[in-house]
């Protein structure tokens, strides 16, 4: 099994530059009030780009906690943010474990918590890491290099109906069971460019721009990552984290995503319970923003606020 843990040169050149650009950067400064001296939480800090703003925001004073399940991006964000001292702090962990790690660095409530749960340029643009259709490498697809659980596991192990069930759930793709048949009948599959080319040689007809294998790469790599399970998980704690006043806005990528947040948001947001809506559509970029950056095409933004 290939690690991209041990890739030597080819992380330190990864790391040698920046590959995100930030989503709805201006928005988020204004969703989470961001304040001097406050405190927040960007749960998905990848290679630093929101916290960076955010700290630029919260000055003098204002520290950022920036949590992320992969260990490549966090050794990132710390070289981007070092600057900031100890007004940054950085960790290697899983935002369904936020409260654990905030008591664990003895912070208990907070101004503010962000989630953006995109896929980063980081991760589609990394050799070996599985996420993207042009990758030749392993099909991995963790987050966390340290899971035993690999998009290699769910493509070549899981039953046939399995896969189509993730494929279809994860993926809301409607073809699902031509995608698994073609799979179950290529076995093994070990790259990502060969589980690209199964599913482009069932799939042949796709939207512009759009590779048709992209929704069953969403779904193995939620199945893999379990996304929907954590993000449930870490809304809640982030709820429970916010001062009164505080702000939650959550940045997601598709509509499995959104419809999480939209439903949890309502229903802490009822009467006696803990949330104000901010905005009841959602926040979506730009054209300009979608001119520069194609892929925050399809970033969406709720926020609430603790009462």
């Amino acid at each position: 099994m290939a690690d991209w843990r041990k890739l030597g040169g080819k992380v330190l050149t990864l790391m040698s530059k920046v590959y995100h650009i930030p989503v709805l950067v201006k928005q988020v400064l204004e969703g989470l009030i961001v304040k001097p001296g406050g405190l927040y939480v960007d749960c998905t800090v990848g290679e630093g780009g929101h916290a960076k703003a955010i700290l630029e925001a919260s000055q003098p004073g204002g520290v950022v906690l920036g949590i992320d399940r992969d260990p490549v991006a966090v050794e990132i964000a710390e070289r981007e943010l070092r600057s900031y001292g100890a007004g940054s702090i950085i960790v290697n962990g899983n935002y369904s474990c936020i409260q654990n790690v905030l008591e664990s660095r003895g912070l208990n409530l907070v101004d503010g918590v962000l989630f953006d749960l995109g896929l980063s340029s980081l991760q589609l643009e990394g050799e070996n890491r599985g996420f993207s259709f042009n990758d030749d490498g392993f099909l991995d697809m963790r987050f966390d290099p340290n899971q035993e659980l690999t998009a290699w596991d769910v493509v070549n192990r899981y039953p046939r109906a399995t896969l189509a069930r993730v494929i279809s759930d994860y993926g809301e793709e409607y073809r699902a069971d031509r995608i698994a048949d073609g799979i179950v009948k290529k076995r093994p599959i070990d790259t990502s460019r060969g589980l690209a080319d199964v599913v482009r040689s069932v799939v042949r007809r796709n939207l512009p721009r759009i590779h048709p294998a992209t929704r069953t790469f969403q779904a193995i790599r939620m199945e893999v990552n379990r996304e929907l399970e954590n993000l449930r998980t870490g809304l809640s704690q982030a709820i429970s984290i916010l001062n009164k006043g505080g702000r939650l806005a959550v940045i997601s990528y598709h509509s499995l995503e959104d419809r999480l947040v939209k439903y949890l948001f309502r229903e802490e947001s009822g009467p006696g319970n803990n949330l104000r809506l901010i905005n009841k559509k959602v926040i979506p970029p730009s054209r300009e923003e979608v001119r520069v950056n194609f892929r925050s095409r399809s970033a969406r933004m709720r926020v609430a606020e603790r009462i």
